[in-house]
């Protein structure tokens, strides 16, 4: 089995914020991510896809097909948006980076015909990052 991974990069502003909550509460739980002017993150995305080479391209994918699908489902939803109000897949899910990166799996599972989709992680910061394997 081989693994091909992608790397992009997208900006994005969000607040991590519960209706449900009280400002205060919200607060409490959130802390700075919850500022009601937003904050953001200069995220670091690794899609990677497993598979076997095919024996007539070398491929286990083609990194030109991936990127766009990355760019197609992912990025140019995400990159310099709001998450919260700007991206349709996240409407009504608090953006929070467990999240976003369940959201980025569902939005590219169903997309690789080469291979299959084997993780996203998404890295916020240098220090934090969120893997998902479906």
């Amino acid at each position: 089995m081989v693994y091909v991974t992608r790397r992009e990069t997208f900006n994005a502003a969000h607040r991590l914020f519960n209706p449900k909550f009280t400002d205060e509460e919200n607060l409490k739980i959130f802390g700075k991510c919850s500022n009601p002017n937003w904050h953001g993150h200069n995220y670091v995305l690794e899609v990677v896809v497993k598979g076997e080479i095919d024996k007539d391209t070398g491929f286990v994918i083609d990194q030109k097909e991936l990127k766009r699908i990355i760019k197609e489902k992912v990025t140019n939803k995400m990159d310099h948006k709001n998450l919260n109000i700007e991206t349709d897949f996240m409407e009504g899910v608090i953006p929070t980076s467990e999240n976003i990166v369940i959201s980025i799996w569902q939005q590219l599972v169903n997309e690789i015909k080469s291979g299959s989709l084997y993780s996203v992680k998404l890295f916020e910061t240098e220090n934090n990052y969120f893997e998902y394997r479906g």
